[in-house]
């Protein structure tokens, strides 16, 4: 990856981004190299945190974490990607064979269960035509209500935006983040 283009910012923070800090994560955890990067702009760190889909949603977290994988995956965010697979992946229940099938464009689909594979083809589509054919919409409405798929789509779209983020800005991989194939 080039070098990095906007250089996360380091403690001590203004004090609205503090506050964010304290408002958004855990005790004691560390902010993420792409919240730094984004402390440059207050106001977009602030209104991501409040636009966030990591809170107890219509979906579970496995399926969560799937729609998150793929969409960074598609979108060549290699940070992000490695982010959740560092801290959601575990708790979501995902094998290393389950993360490995949100790279892989070909046969990820096939590793999973059949409602897990059509998450996996609606990122796809969302992502090369930005909306979802009829057939594969039929086909998610046997698994996913109305709300869930609408949960779905704006969370591909929301991952969309923090890919061009830590793409564009060239947010420096962390170390302690799995890469796309290590």
């Amino acid at each position: 990856m080039a070098s990095t283009r906007i250089v996360a910012q380091d403690a001590p923070y203004d004090e609205t981004v503090a506050e964010a800090f304290s408002r958004f994560l855990p005790p004691g955890m560390a902010p993420l190299k792409l919240f730094r990067t984004q402390a440059h702009n207050p106001r977009v760190l602030q209104r991501m945190f409040a636009g966030s889909l990591l809170d107890q949603g219509s979906i579970d977290l496995r399926t969560r974490e799937l729609v998150i994988l793929r969409t960074c995956a598609r979108c060549g965010s290699e940070y992000e990607w490695g982010v959740h697979v560092a801290l959601f992946s575990k708790a979501a229940g995902l094998s290393e064979a389950d993360v490995a099938a949100t790279l892989d464009r070909h046969d990820g689909p096939n590793a999973l269960p059949a409602p897990e594979a059509l998450l996996l083809r609606a990122v796809d589509e969302l992502h090369d035509t930005s909306t979802i054919a009829d057939r594969l919409w039929r086909a998610l409405e046997q698994h996913y209500s109305a709300a869930q798929i609408i949960e779905l789509i704006a969370l591909a779209g929301n991952y969309h935006a923090i890919s061009f983020i830590t793409n564009a800005a060239r947010v420096d991989l962390g170390s302690f983040a799995p890469r796309f194939h290590s």
